[in-house]
């Protein structure tokens, strides 16, 4: 097959998952430039996080094309041919994912996760591997917690160690699928800005969020996901301040009105 990327790093064409008798994603189009944020909004059951673990093949599309860093991978769950294990694995190496929840392990310290996977899988040495890793947690500023149990850090520590983990495969995407909903409020800007400096650094990446005000001021293009399928996309500022749908508008207004009331109860207004 030819790949005609035409720049972009990421191109998927008719990508289609299913549960059952469920269909969850009913034929995505999308392409990502490289260096390209995109946010994706959209109500509970739209479809979003299951369009995150179709990219980097956690759980792999039941039919489509998806096109990578030069590398084309075809699905289709009626003929029974679906890209190699290898090659799914070698994807998942290449992509960098992160979820609401850690994922540490809590039997290994926060440099012995940061790692792991590039020790076991990239085949780093381990001193090559701990270089690396203490750069990293310099940089998110946790060098200092280094030797020290994830459960003796904050949520929003416990966040940033697992980017820092994700970013020690050297990805060349990341996807984020809310990295901060299950953080207090206190800790989510600390995540954010991590992820706002990875986005200033040329980081591609794709984040499922209901953060407006960072999808506003980081995002290249937003995505708006309602019953499966790309409903509205187009800049931030479009999106966000004129929204086309009645659907849109309506999901847009509930998140305004949810983030004032949890203002209100916080005593802020």
């Amino acid at each position: 097959m030819t790949t005609d990327l035409g720049g972009s790093l990421l191109k998927l064409r008719d990508i289609r998952k299913s549960f059952g008798k469920l269909e969850v994603l009913k034929g995505i189009d999308l392409d990502v430039a490289a260096g390209e944020v995109v946010s994706i909004i959209g109500a509970s059951g739209s479809g979003k996080s299951t369009f995150l673990r179709t990219i980097n093949a956690i759980e792999p599309a039941d039919s489509g094309t998806m096109v990578f860093d030069d590398k084309t991978f075809d699905f289709d769950s009626t003929s029974g041919q679906h890209p190699s294990e290898r090659d799914l694995q070698a994807l998942r190496s290449r992509i960098g994912m992160v979820f609401q929840s850690y994922n540490l392990w809590p039997h290994k310290t926060v440099l012995e996760n940061v790692t792991h996977a590039p020790v076991r899988i990239l085949g780093k040495s381990r001193a090559e591997a701990t270089e690396m890793a203490e750069g990293l947690l310099d940089r998110i500023g946790l060098y200092d917690k280094r030797h020290a149990s994830p459960q003796r850090l904050s949520g929003g520590q416990q966040q940033r160690v697992a980017i820092a983990r994700a970013l020690a495969m050297t990805p060349r995407l990341m996807l984020f699928d809310e990295v901060t909903s299950a953080l207090d409020p206190e800790l989510v800007h600390e995540v954010l800005m991590l992820m706002a400096s990875l986005a200033a650094d040329g980081m591609t990446m794709l984040l499922v969020t209901h953060e407006m005000s960072f999808a506003r001021d980081v995002s290249s293009r937003v995505l708006f996901f309602e019953d499966g399928v790309i409903g509205e996309q187009g800049p931030p500022g479009k999106i966000l301040r004129d929204p086309q749908s009645p659907r849109l508008r309506q999901f847009l207004h509930s998140i305004l009105h949810d983030d004032l009331s949890q203002a209100k109860a916080g005593g802020l207004v």
